[in-house]
């Protein structure tokens, strides 16, 4: 039996949802170990002047306790 977490992480990215969760991911990665899966929980971009500027994640990111 696996014993799993997860935690939750915000991230942005000015290319894309893909990249704010990769970066999600690889931040995580630096402290957190044994990583499973990553759940884009929402969705979000800052906008200015009638333009998408920035993309926002709030993900939740599975890793296992060992």
């Amino acid at each position: 039996m696996a014993v799993l977490k997860v935690i939750e992480v915000l991230a942005n990215s000015d290319k894309s949802w893909e990249d704010a969760t990769k970066k999600a991911v690889a931040h995580a990665s630096k402290s957190v170990k044994n990583i499973r899966s990553v759940y884009v929980n929402e969705q979000s971009a800052m906008v200015d002047d009638g333009e998408v500027k920035e993309f926002r994640v709030n993900v939740k990111i599975t890793f296992e306790v060992k």
